[in-house]
């Protein structure tokens, strides 16, 4: 593996992979996330896609927290449900600290994804280089429509815990909103896949969210609610939806101001 990487990861990185080729189950491992796009640092996490073998996937889903164990000083470990993926196995091990995630899946799904993962090692390195450089491959980015059916209902309900006073609840729906709109359509502007608030931060970026910010304040709360739906309006005009909520945010604002 020809990969420099701070010696904490690569360190965790040889024990896990290691571990996972002499399990003759494992047909494959292979690296995604920033051992693919680049940009790993001390603070990266390793994120694993595993290549189990058809006939023994169910049986490695139900010992994967045995196998992740056996690869060194597994601290903690959980499935990943709450992002959608439950094949994934979110881990930490050491000290030293370090976040692997460990996605099992068959040979079949290598044949759409959403970034092509890089080959670490394989029992059959051609088939599996084949596999992958025929796969479709393609970010799941959302389209305009998407954003605005959800801006306004999202706005609304941080808007409404605001005036009930429910200030934490309308601070986690502005971090919420910046995650799942702001963000995206900042990178989505910048030519970029969506990333939620991955690696956002710029001069420009940084000044345009500064003001979504806010803390335990109403005045303060209201204000980045209503500087987060003018900011949604100025990425929106790049590429405007199908069918825009033509009442917002004239309803929005009347409702902050009331």
């Amino acid at each position: 593996m020809d990969i420099a990487l701070p010696q904490p990861q690569a360190a965790t990185l040889a024990a896990v992979c290691d571990t996972l080729c002499v399990d003759d189950r494992i047909e494959a491992i292979l690296g995604a996330g920033s051992l693919v796009h680049g940009a790993f640092d001390a603070h990266s996490d390793l994120d694993l896609v595993v290549v189990v073998r058809a006939d023994a996937y169910a049986q490695v889903m139900t010992t994967r927290h045995a196998i992740a164990a056996s690869a060194g000083p597994l601290l903690a470990a959980f499935t990943g449900e709450h992002v959608g993926e439950p094949r994934l196995l979110i881990c930490l091990y050491g000290p030293p600290l370090v976040h692997v995630d460990l996605k099992f899946v068959t040979a079949a799904a290598l044949d759409a994804m959403v970034e092509r993962p890089r080959l670490l090692w394989a029992r059959d390195p051609a088939a599996i280089t084949t596999q992958l450089d025929a796969a479709h491959v393609e970010w799941p980015d959302r389209g305009a429509q998407w954003f605005e059916d959800r801006a306004w209902v999202w706005l609304h309900y941080g808007v409404t815990k605001c005036r009930r006073g429910e200030l934490f609840e309308a601070i986690g729906m502005l971090a919420f909103f910046r995650d799942q709109v702001l963000g995206p359509l900042l990178h989505r502007n910048a030519g970029r896949p969506q990333r939620g608030m991955r690696r956002i931060e710029s001069p420009q970026t940084t000044a345009a969210l500064a003001a979504t910010l806010a803390g335990h304040d109403a005045r303060a709360v209201a204000a980045a609610l209503a500087a987060s739906a003018a900011l949604y309006l100025r990425l929106r005009e790049a590429s405007p939806p199908p069918r825009p909520v033509a009442q917002m945010p004239a309803a929005l604002l009347t409702l902050l101001d009331a």
